[in-house]
């Protein structure tokens, strides 16, 4: 199984995002989803779960935040750092959230479109114990079932376009996309072209239309 980067980083990409999370909340007042959506907003999600040492290990989690809420443009009196931040629920689904995206290879943007930072939480009673990879199981359980909807019938909706428009604007025959939208047919499989085309299209990166994986824990 391939993860999202190597394990070496693991144990400090879960502990800073676990600081992250507990500073932002309870020093900062933050949301745990606002604090969430301003972490993909501010690219740092992106570095953070691709690796980069820096990110995820070469700062504390309180650095991350002051850097994540600077590049936002708020203005903020950053509180003292704490001493310990091991203990909280929110330090733990800042943990927890480090290791499933570490594990599933996918983005938190595409996490946090199938489960809110509040669910994540309500998770914490039952679960705080138990082994990471039931965490994972639990929460692809969740996102399978909210994925009804593919990523590029969600992407088409938005835009505004029927299935018969996009088809004709990005030259992909409408049967072929019915089937990309239903489901019937991969869209992970599709050829570069046809993914790429699409995107022009509803004016999004290729990405965003593929669906994501979801690697038992197993």
């Amino acid at each position: 199984m391939i993860h999202a980067y190597a394990e070496t980083y693991l144990n400090d990409a879960m502990s800073n995002l676990g600081e992250a999370f507990d500073y932002a909340v309870n020093a900062c007042g933050l949301s745990p989803d606002k604090f969430m959506e301003l972490f993909i907003a501010s690219g740092f999600a992106d570095k953070f779960g691709k690796g980069n040492p820096k990110v995820i290990s070469g700062t504390s989690g309180t650095e991350l935040v002051m850097e994540v809420l600077g590049s936002s443009g708020l203005t903020v009196q950053f509180p003292e750092a704490q001493i310990d931040y091991d203990c909280s629920a929110e330090y733990w689904c800042g943990w927890i959230l480090a290791y499933y995206q570490w594990f599933t290879a996918m983005s938190f943007k595409d996490i946090h479109a199938g489960i809110t930072m509040k669910e994540v939480l309500k998770l914490y009673p039952v679960m705080h114990e138990a082994a990471e990879e039931k965490f994972v199981d639990t929460v692809n359980t969740i996102l399978q079932r909210e994925n009804t909807q593919t990523k590029l019938q969600r992407q088409r909706k938005q835009c505004g376009y029927s299935q018969s428009e996009l088809a004709e604007k990005s030259g992909v025959n409408l049967r072929t996309l019915q089937q990309y939208e239903s489901g019937a047919k991969d869209i992970n499989k599709a050829s570069v072209q046809t993914v790429v085309a699409l995107a022009n299209v509803l004016g999004c990166k290729a990405e965003d239309l593929l669906q994501p994986a979801f690697p038992s824990a197993d």
